[in-house]
């Protein structure tokens, strides 16, 4: 059998095998990874005893089963392919590389709907391998859609020592390490690819022939890059620990009692984990802080979902990049995903939209996704207006918990110009932190840490090198700039008027 790159591990071969023995004549497999595919392809015509042809617009049809196989002369053009795939009078697995966007041509769709009334005869099978998944309806309805699944931890750790054994034979590898110190190699391999995990361990391994825990931040970086990669998942680095959040008392308190949720005790009791929460209130409140918290208080990664890096003029394409990246969350969990504003991200699907319903789509999508998923992946969205939310979002059971981010109380502004000091290597002692938080009633943390930065600005082109902070020079910068609960004073009275009674305060 050929070997294909990163043919480690591959549970697509069994999948691919069975749905092809249960009848369908036409399945397609929606992948980036077709090397992969190819060799689950393979495996399932040698376990069918077919013959097993394969075609691409750059070779043409070649047989697969033979090494070095010359290609059949004149078909490179997808219809002649498919004329040629007809005329077959044997039992065959017929694979197609990128067909999909050559059945934009009516004459090439006319090919392929011959081939499909002809394979009956033969009982052969058409196996479709495309990066994407836009296809004409008929070819829709008459075929069955394939995604493969990312590895789990157990296909991961097989892919590791594969991979280290691959390895050996060019140079001696050392593998030698506490399981916890391979657990969590794994574990952070989770969400990658078969070829992308197999590539990240050849990168630890090769440079100095060994592989233990001191390549974990190395495989956090080559994760990071990859998934960074598709523009539409971002690693967020959270705070440290909770000292580094000002105020959301009520908040903090109940993320303490929702962890246990995630114990495996509590979940045979019949408790079910937490799914996630909607957090509203006044811009540069602190609502983006509130997602950073629930990762630093549970001690996972963060994940943002860039909304508007989903929307892709191709018809099809946005709703499937909303389904890789979600597919790719649940794959990463445990984690903490963030939606920043998302009544702009499907600012449409509250109303009669002129995207041709793409933006309602999007939001079934999410919807659906939010009301079946069973893994940890705990959902933080933040909004600014609540009248461009769709009423389902806020229905009970979408999420726990509706907070309401207000503006920061007396406590928490001392607390906040604390944090905002000491991250600027000045002591709270050295200024009258009481005074501040009581002259900076109505504002944000944002308004607040800006305040300090322009002090420190000020007293430093008045040549005091922002050593000589005051607290004078602090209260000057806060009465030079009116806060957002003064110009904005109207808005943002309605919007505190429409949560009370209705969320719950995250102070």
């Amino acid at each position: 059998m050929p070997r294909y790159a990163g043919a480690v591990g591959i549970p697509l071969d069994q999948s691919l095998w069975t749905l092809l023995n249960a009848g369908p004549r036409c399945v397609r497999i929606a992948t980036s990874e077709e090397d992969e595919a190819l060799y689950a392809a393979h495996a399932s015509a040698m376990s069918l005893a077919s013959k097993f042809l394969t075609w691409s617009v750059v070779r043409g049809v070649t047989d697969a089963m033979l090494q070095n196989s010359l290609p059949v002369p004149e078909t490179e053009n997808p219809g002649a392919a498919l004329y040629h795939f007809a005329r077959q009078t044997e039992k065959t697995l017929f694979v197609t590389l990128d067909l999909g966007p050559h059945l934009k041509d009516d004459r090439t769709l006319r090919c392929w709907r011959e081939l499909l009334g002809a394979l009956p005869r033969t009982g052969s099978r058409l196996v479709m391998i495309d990066s994407g998944e836009e296809m004409p309806e008929i070819v829709k309805q008459h075929s069955t859609l394939i995604q493969p699944s990312l590895p789990d931890e157990e296909q991961l750790l097989s892919i590791v020592r594969a991979t280290a054994r691959e390895l050996n034979r060019e140079f001696p590898v050392e593998t030698s390490m506490p399981q916890s110190h391979l657990d969590a190699i794994v574990k952070n391999l989770l969400g990658l690819s078969r070829r992308h995990a197999r590539e990240v361990i050849r990168d630890c391994i090769v440079p100095n022939h060994k592989l233990d825990i001191s390549d974990l931040p190395t495989v956090v970086m080559a994760k990071r890059r990859l998934v960074e990669s598709s523009g539409v998942l971002e690693f967020v680095d959270a705070p440290g620990n909770m000292q580094q959040i000002g105020g959301l008392a009520n908040l903090k308190a109940w993320l303490n009692r929702r962890e246990t949720g995630f114990r495996p005790d509590a979940q045979k009791l019949g408790l079910t984990p937490p799914r996630g929460v909607l957090l509203l209130g006044v811009q540069g409140s602190g609502k983006s802080l509130c997602a950073k918290a629930v990762a630093t208080a549970w001690n996972r990664p963060l994940l943002r979902l860039d909304a508007g890096a989903l929307y892709d003029r191709y018809v099809g394409e946005s709703e499937r990049r909303l389904r890789e990246a979600l597919r790719q969350a649940e794959m990463m969990a445990p984690v903490v995903l963030w939606i920043d504003e998302i009544e702009k991200a499907f600012a449409s699907a509250a109303s009669t939209s002129s995207d041709g319903g793409l933006s309602r789509r999007m939001f079934g999508t999410l919807l659906t996704w939010m009301q079946e998923h069973r893994s940890q992946v705990f959902l933080a969205a933040t909004a600014n207006d609540i009248e461009a939310l769709p009423a389902e979002l806020l229905r009970k059971g979408r999420f726990d918990e509706i907070f309401f981010v207000d503006l920061p109380s007396l406590e928490a502004r001392a607390q906040i110009f604390g944090i905002h000091l000491r991250k600027r290597g000045r002591a709270p002692g050295d200024v009258d932190v009481g005074r501040l938080a009581a002259a900076t009633d109505g504002f944000t943390g944002a308004e607040i840490e800006q305040a300090i930065v322009s002090a420190l600005m000020d007293t430093y082109a008045e040549g005091g090198h922002g050593k000589g902070l005051t607290t004078e020079a602090i209260e000057r910068c806060c009465r030079a700039s009116p806060p957002l609960s003064v110009t904005m004073r109207e808005q943002i009275g309605a919007l505190r008027a429409w949560a009370q009674g209705r969320c719950v305060p995250a102070d």
